[in-house]
């Protein structure tokens, strides 16, 4: 059984629920948060009631944070700067993965390189060193998270600049039923992130909700 905590900040949006959902039922205890407390705790018992169980808990993104061992965060990038600055302090000494992908709508399937290069770079730069920062799971459609049985036909590219991060962040991703593979430092990011809208205007031309990548050779 999984003794690790895992908070899902922005966990109410589009791909937060399908990850906790996925964590909880292979043993990881898992939070759910949200600026409002109120809604956090409704998706957390919407899951719950999925899992026949109570195995996901719902609180403000502080709690959450404080309570965790390894943060997840899952908002829009616009929401990035603002939620990792109030909740900088909580987050030293743990590891963050950032899912988040620096889209520009409406044209979220064109390539957006942010002033920091990617948003894992920004993530790091406003944490500072204390946290350690992992990008992944930007490339996987919330069309498969939804589905919460089985596997997913993807991988899932990880980036960070400490090796522990990235090898917990790995093992998340085949708790949640995904192969991870580490992609390098946190400078890749920026490649991997780049890769969400292509992926968002493939699906956009072919008429599909979930396009993924996979490596090949390994």
């Amino acid at each position: 059984m999984m003794t690790k905590t895992i908070a899902v900040i922005g966990g109410t949006g589009n791909e937060g629920p399908g990850l906790a959902l996925r964590w909880a039922k292979a043993g990881y205890k898992v939070i759910i948060g949200s600026r409002q407390a109120e809604k956090a705790v409704s998706v957390a018992n919407d899951l719950n009631q999925k899992l026949g169980q109570d195995l996901i808990q719902g609180l403000s993104n502080q709690a959450a944070v404080q309570t965790a061992d390894i943060c997840v965060l899952t908002v829009p990038y616009k929401a990035q700067e603002p939620t990792l600055t109030s909740l900088r302090e909580a987050l030293q000494g743990k590891i963050l993965v950032n899912v988040t992908v620096p889209l520009q709508p409406p044209k979220v399937s064109r390539v957006h390189l942010p002033a920091g290069r990617s948003a894992g770079e920004e993530a790091q730069a406003t944490l500072g060193d204390g946290v350690r920062v992992v990008t992944a799971f930007q490339n996987v459609g919330a069309g498969h998270l939804a589905d919460d049985e089985g596997e997913i036909e993807v991988d899932v590219l990880i980036c960070g600049d400490d090796r522990e991060a990235k090898a917990e962040t790995i093992a998340l991703a085949e708790a949640a039923g995904m192969r991870g593979i580490d992609a390098g430092p946190l400078q890749n990011s920026v490649a991997v992130e780049a890769l969400t809208p292509v992926l968002i205007g493939i699906n956009i031309r072919n008429k599909v909700k979930a396009t993924g990548i996979k490596i090949t050779g390994i």
